[in-house]
């Protein structure tokens, strides 16, 4: 597992294949040394409340940016998104949807909830790459938290 001192992006993804195309486009842009990535909803709050196999990580930093799915087994990620945005030590963290939902609801939801950013996930790699690169440059370099 990588040390959890030095999470900088916390993928939150249940696809393998999404995920592994999200970690491909990061690591081409030179974004992904510091990427965590769950598999569900549960595991991402725990990680988040160092609870679970995370019990001890308390005083690990923060996650600078969060890439959510919305669809997600467990707690979805909707869900995960109310519980981050209600905690006023959490709710500081960007969180970035990345989901290949293009329902209105979902958009206004998410938006409504806190989201920063809500990105539908672009079927063609390079397309999917020059966005993952645009948020990472945004949300890891020009962006000051």
């Amino acid at each position: 597992m990588k040390n959890i001192r030095e999470i900088e992006i916390l993928l939150v993804e249940d696809n393998r294949n999404d995920a592994e195309m999200a970690l491909r486009a990061l690591k081409k842009n030179n974004l992904a040394n510091n990427v965590l990535v769950v598999g569900d909803g549960e595991e991402a709050l725990d990680y988040l409340y160092s609870r679970g196999k995370y019990v001890g990580n308390e005083s690990s930093p923060r996650p600078k940016i969060i890439l959510l799915d919305l669809k997600l087994p467990k707690v979805d990620g909707k869900e995960v998104l109310r519980i981050i945005k209600a905690d006023p030590e959490k709710k500081v963290i960007p969180v970035i949807v990345l989901t290949s939902s293009t329902e209105e609801r979902d958009i206004f939801e998410s938006y409504q909830l806190g989201v920063n950013s809500y990105i539908i996930k672009p079927v063609d790699f390079d397309k999917f790459v020059n966005s993952v690169r645009e948020l990472g440059l945004y949300w890891l370099l020009l962006n000051q938290q």
